[in-house]
């Protein structure tokens, strides 16, 4: 016998202890991506098109400086050699920004909580914060690649496809994720500043991006090949020239080790809100 005052459930609405979300909350997913997206596309000529000009600036200084005169690096005039290196720099660079400043202003602006209260699990909030740093990495690098067709004297034609979607796209992960970890750790602007200079900058500049690796003495040499910025770099202007200065595949195994490990790292401080819950 039923109680006539009972009310049949609602269309639409699932009955108490039913699961609505039964794996992966993919709306709730893809509202956080769009938010990431939208953030930052918002001001893109501050987070899109100023790296940009930023990159064509520094490839028409060194083209300049040292592009002239039939100058090679591994076969290649200086110029063809140079884009690749500067197109995915900009890239990491940006993809590191965007998920560290977006973490950070969230903690500091106390809207951080809109984001860590929804039925979110901790791996979807890594998916979203990664995607979107990948997607604004990839339109820098795209709108980088559009110019640098146009420019005089450099030719920026692929020749392995598959190398730079894949170098380009772990080594935005990798900032991505590293951004992650910054956004988690700092405490205000100054500390993810610190990152940048003193992590992410000199990673950058000292990758191989203006130079061959070979060219360098003992250890520096060896030490330049464990750098996992070089080994984004070479890979990713393997796909454009079709030469590197390091095993392509070595290097593709190492960022996938490395992302996996900064991965594991994320997903757990996410998991377990250090010094997101205070």
């Amino acid at each position: 016998m039923t109680d006539g005052n009972a009310k049949a459930p609602q269309a639409g609405r699932a009955e108490p202890g039913v699961m609505v979300i039964p794996f992966v909350n993919w709306r709730g997913l893809a509202t956080l991506y769009l938010k990431e997206v939208r953030r930052f596309f918002k001001v893109q000529l501050q987070t899109v098109w100023a790296p940009a000009i930023t990159t064509l600036l520094f490839l028409a200084i060194f083209t300049v400086a040292l592009g002239r005169g039939g100058r090679e690096v591994m076969g290649v005039p200086f110029n063809d050699f140079l884009a690749p290196g500067l197109i995915v720099m900009g890239m990491i660079q940006n993809a590191f920004a965007n998920s560290s400043s977006s973490i950070l202003i969230g903690k500091i602006q106390g809207t951080i909580i809109d984001s860590l209260m929804p039925p979110l699990s901790a791996g979807e909030l890594l998916v979203s914060y990664v995607a979107g740093a990948v997607t604004r990495a990839w339109l820098v690098g795209l709108a980088v690649w559009v110019a640098m067709l146009l420019w005089p004297d450099v030719d920026v034609g692929v020749r392995h496809p598959l190398a730079v979607v894949y170098f380009g796209t772990m080594g935005a992960v990798m900032l991505g994720l590293l951004g992650v970890l910054t956004g988690i750790w700092a405490e205000k602007f100054d500390h993810a500043a610190a990152v940048t200079n003193f992590v992410v900058q000199p990673l950058s500049l000292l990758s191989g991006t203006f130079y061959a690796i070979d060219q360098l003495a003992q250890p520096w040499q060896a030490i330049s090949f464990y750098n996992p910025f070089h080994a984004v770099i070479a890979g990713f202007r393997y796909g454009f020239i079709g030469v590197s200065d390091a095993d392509p595949t070595i290097g593709g195994v190492l960022l996938l080790a490395l992302n996996v490990a900064l991965w594991a790292l994320s997903y757990r401080l996410l998991r377990t809100g250090w010094n997101l819950k205070n």
